[in-house]
């Protein structure tokens, strides 16, 4: 019987190696979103998107996944102490290539830093969706407006340009170009 493929180590913020997160957190800003509902690949043991999404004003809401036992412990020792961050940050354990459309709910922002980074024969063992499959499961979650947001800087990149070049031929999605380190597409509100 095959195991879930799992990240059996954890990510401090190092904005010099990834700055993916503090970019996307600017990028929330700059834009002044509000009151969105935000779906985030890989918190990070620092799980600095849900910990200032929380206390920044923004009344944006994270739901987080991590394929981290220890990330996912930091995320449970960081409710504890702070309960209040349970009303608009939310983390749970697993492997991403397994999302469901039956369990995600509607979104305005799904990021995707790090597909296909950790996408291994293990997945595949257990039946586990490609990266398009994945990455299609959160497009149709997403509101009209909506975006996936993919981070230009990963080592598995190549992967990413791929995925984006097959939503773009199945779904209403349309490049909306870069920020930073930040590739963004956004789901038209009407097919064309």
């Amino acid at each position: 019987m095959s195991k879930l493929n799992y990240w059996d180590a954890k990510w401090d913020l190092d904005e010099q190696q990834c700055p993916c997160d503090l970019h996307f957190l600017d990028y929330l800003a700059e834009r002044k979103l509000r009151g969105k509902d935000i779906f985030h690949m890989g918190t990070g043991s620092h799980h600095i998107v849900g910990l200032r999404t929380a206390s920044d004003g923004s009344d944006n809401h994270v739901l987080g996944i991590t394929s981290s036992p220890q990330e996912h412990e930091d995320y449970v020792k960081l409710l504890i102490d702070n309960p209040r961050l349970g009303f608009s940050y939310k983390v749970y354990f697993g492997d991403i290539y397994q999302i469901s459309r039956r369990l995600m709910p509607e979104l305005d922002i799904a990021t995707l830093f790090h597909i296909g980074e950790f996408r291994t024969h293990h997945n595949e063992a257990y039946g586990a969706l490609t990266n398009v499959e994945m990455t299609l499961v959160l497009a149709d979650r997403l509101r009209p407006g909506g975006e996936l947001i993919f981070y230009a800087g990963s080592f598995a990149y190549d992967q990413a340009e791929a995925t984006i070049r097959q939503v773009v031929k199945l779904r209403p999605f349309e490049d909306a170009g870069r920020y930073k380190s930040l590739h963004i597409l956004r789901k038209r509100a009407t097919s064309a």
